[in-house]
C-alpha cells in the first residue's frame, strides 16, 4: 500500500493563531505584573484582554474554520484513553488538528482563564472578599502548571512525530494529504479581533 503524498496546507486560520499567541503573551504579561502596583494598569489590561480572547475562542469554536471548531477535536473519555494508550504502545497517529491531549489542554486553559478573569475583575472591584483574591492566585498558578505541561507535550510530540507544532501554529501550515487543508485564513476576522484588543488597552489607559 502506498503512502498518500502530502503537501503543505493550511490548518490553523489567522484568527486562531492570533488568539493563541495573544493569550500566551497576555498570560505571561499578567503573571509578570501581578505583584506590582506600578504595573497595575498593565496587569488589568492583560486580564481584560484574556477575557476578550477566551470569549472570542468560545465563539470561534462554533463558527470558525474546520480545525478550530470544538466538534472537530473535543472527544469523549474513550478517545482520550485510546490516544494515550497508543503512545505507550508506540503506535500514536498524527492528527491534522488538535490531538486529544491538546484538546484537554485547551479545555483546561479556557476554563481556568474564565475563573481567573472573573475572580480578578471582582477582586479589582472589591466585590466578594479576600477569598476571591485567593481563588485568583491559585487558579493563576494552576494555569501556569497547565501551560508548562502543554509546552512540554508540544515539544515531545514534535520530536516523536517529527512535526514542528510550534512552527505550524506560527505559519498555520502542516504537511497534509490532499483535501485536508482549509481554504480560507479569515484575515478580516483577525483584524476585528486585533482591533478589539487595541480597544481594550485604549479603554484602560485613556
Amino acid at each position: 500500500m502506498t503512502t498518500p503524498q502530502k503537501n503543505s496546507g493550511l490548518v490553523w486560520d489567522l484568527p486562531l493563531r492570533l488568539f493563541h499567541w495573544s493569550l500566551a503573551l497576555c498570560f505571561a504579561g499578567a503573571w509578570l505584573t501581578a505583584e506590582s502596583e506600578v504595573w497595575k494598569l498593565w496587569h488589568i489590561s492583560f486580564g481584560y484582554s484574556m477575557g476578550l480572547l477566551v470569549g472570542f475562542r468560545l465563539i470561534w469554536g462554533v463558527l470558525g474554520t474546520r480545525y478550530a471548531r470544538f466538534s472537530e477535536f473535543v472527544k469523549g473519555p474513550s478517545a482520550v484513553k485510546a490516544y494515550f494508550l497508543s503512545h505507550l504502545r508506540g503506535q500514536a497517529q498524527q492528527h491534522v488538528g488538535h490531538n486529544p491531549a491538546g484538546a484537554l489542554a485547551i479545555i483546561a486553559i479556557l476554563f481556568s482563564t474564565i475563573i481567573i478573569v472573573v475572580s480578578g475583575y471582582l477582586t479589582y472591584q472589591e466585590i466578594g472578599g479576600e477569598w476571591l483574591s485567593e481563588v485568583h492566585e491559585v487558579m493563576a498558578s494552576l494555569l501556569m502548571a497547565i501551560v508548562v505541561l502543554h509546552i512540554a507535550a508540544v515539544v515531545a510530540t514534535s520530536v516523536l512525530q517529527k512535526e514542528n507544532l510550534v512552527r505550524a501554529m506560527l505559519t498555520g501550515k502542516k504537511q497534509l494529504a490532499d483535501g485536508a487543508a482549509i481554504q480560507q485564513s479569515r484575515p478580516v476576522v483577525a483584524l476585528v479581533l486585533l482591533a478589539a484588543l487595541m480597544a481594550v488597552w485604549w479603554g484602560v489607559f485613556r
